[in-house]
């Protein structure tokens, strides 16, 4: 497989949030405006990128070779976590702004299923670490591409008539389901 094949399939065909379900809080959460949609999908592009950097030597060249496997999803968690603080801190000091009105959503990226799931399937895809990376890069951008797809639907839905009884969150989760639906129609682009 190439690494642009690697990079589309993560992207569009196997998105994690629309094709995968994965990561739906971020998702539903961060997606109030292209803002804090953008913060929130680069500060979850720099920890995957960085997780995978870092988990998959771990993996390859200590947990294996020890026969260790069975650590890794503790280690895996551990790597996230620390990533994650230091995305905080970093943002906590040169975008104040971004990092208050982020706030339950950044400490969640720690547990956001979405990063777990790409260092998972780089380990069990068997993939190269340029692959890996390709692929970390690609589910990022993908997670970035849903939220700002739904911070521009939710931008739509505050001036249409929405009934009554899909307003707020019901009508995010239809939103949302349609466009899982439409990025369906990309998964004959590679084969």
């Amino acid at each position: 497989m190439t690494l642009f094949t690697i990079f589309i399939k993560a992207l569009l065909i196997d998105n994690v949030v629309l094709m995968r379900f994965l990561a739906l809080c971020p998702f539903i959460g961060m997606s109030i405006d292209e803002d804090k949609s953008i913060g929130m999908g680069l500060a979850v592009t720099f920890v995957t990128l960085l997780a995978t950097c870092v988990t998959w030597p771990i993996y390859r060249f200590i947990l294996e070779p020890l026969d260790m496997t069975f650590l890794q999803i503790l280690v895996f968690i551990l790597v996230i976590a620390a990533l994650v603080q230091l995305v905080e801190f970093y943002l906590k000091k040169t975008a104040p702004a971004l990092y208050s009105s982020m706030g339950i959503y950044l400490a969640l990226i720690t547990t956001n299923c979405a990063i777990l799931a790409v260092t998972f399937d780089v380990i069990s895809n068997g993939y190269t670490f340029v692959e890996s990376v390709v692929y970390a890069l690609g589910v990022a951008l993908g997670f970035l591409i849903a939220l700002l797809l739904l911070a521009g639907i939710r931008k739509r839905l505050r001036t249409s008539p929405v009934p009554a009884f899909l307003k707020g969150t019901p009508i995010l989760f239809v939103a949302a389901a349609l466009l899982s639906m439409a990025f369906t129609g990309f998964s004959g682009l590679v084969k």
